[in-house]
C-alpha cells in the first residue's frame, strides 16, 4: 500500500499525465514562475509553519478568533487560495484518502466496491471536507505570510493567476482523482 500511494509515485504519474496537455515552451514556463525567488520565499514560509510542531499557529488561530485579520490582508489571502487551489487541492486529497481507506475497510470485513459505488458512499464527506480544509487554509495562510508585505503577497496570487499555472493547477484538480483510482485499482 505504501508503495502503492507513495508521494513521489504520486508525483511523478500526475506529472507525465499533465505533461501530454501542454507545450514544452508553457512547461518551461510554469516551471521558470514556480521556482521564481518570490515563489520559494514563500514555499519557505509555508515549510517553516510546521517546525514548531504546530504550536504557533495554534496560537495563532486563538488570537484571530479573537481578532478579525485586516479585511484587505484576508483579501489577499483568499485570492492566493482561490489562484493556487489550495482549498481545492487540500480537500480532494483529504477526500481521495477517505476513499482508499473505506475501501481499505471494505476489504478488511471481506467487501469490495466498485470506483463509482465507493465515489457515491463517500460523496456526502466531499463538502464537509471543502469547509474543512478552507477552516484550516486561511489561518495557516495568514500565520505563514505574517511577515510577508501584503505587496509581495498580491504579486504572489498574481503569479498563479498567469494561465499556464491557472491551467496547469486546473488540470492537476481534474487529474488526481483518476491517479487515485488506478491506484486504488491495483489494491482490488
Amino acid at each position: 500500500m505504501g508503495q502503492v500511494f507513495a508521494a513521489e509515485g504520486l508525483c511523478r504519474d500526475l506529472a507525465e499525465q499533465l505533461a501530454g496537455r501542454f507545450e514544452p515552451r508553457q512547461l518551461r514556463q510554469a516551471r521558470r514562475l514556480l521556482e521564481s525567488p518570490l515563489a520559494r520565499r514563500f514555499t519557505a514560509a509555508e515549510r517553516s509553519v510546521g517546525e514548531d510542531g504546530g504550536t504557533a499557529l495554534a496560537d495563532y488561530r486563538r488570537q484571530l478568533a479573537a481578532r478579525a485579520p485586516l479585511p484587505s490582508r484576508l483579501a489577499l489571502v483568499r485570492r492566493l487560495d482561490a489562484a493556487a487551489r489550495t482549498t481545492a487541492l487540500s480537500a480532494l486529497l483529504r477526500y481521495e484518502v477517505g476513499k482508499t481507506q473505506a475501501l481499505l475497510a471494505l476489504r478488511a470485513r471481506g467487501e469490495t466496491l466498485g470506483e463509482q459505488a465507493l465515489s457515491r458512499q463517500t460523496s456526502v464527506q466531499a463538502e464537509a471536507l471543502r469547509q474543512s480544509s478552507a477552516a484550516a487554509v486561511e489561518p495557516f495562510m495568514l500565520y505563514a505570510y505574517r511577515q510577508i508585505p501584503s505587496e509581495q503577497l498580491a504579486e504572489y496570487a498574481a503569479l498563479y493567476e498567469q494561465p499556464v499555472l491557472s491551467r496547469l493547477l486546473e488540470e492537476s484538480v481534474q487529474a488526481l482523482p483518476r491517479l487515485f483510482a488506478a491506484r486504488r485499482a491495483a489494491l482490488r
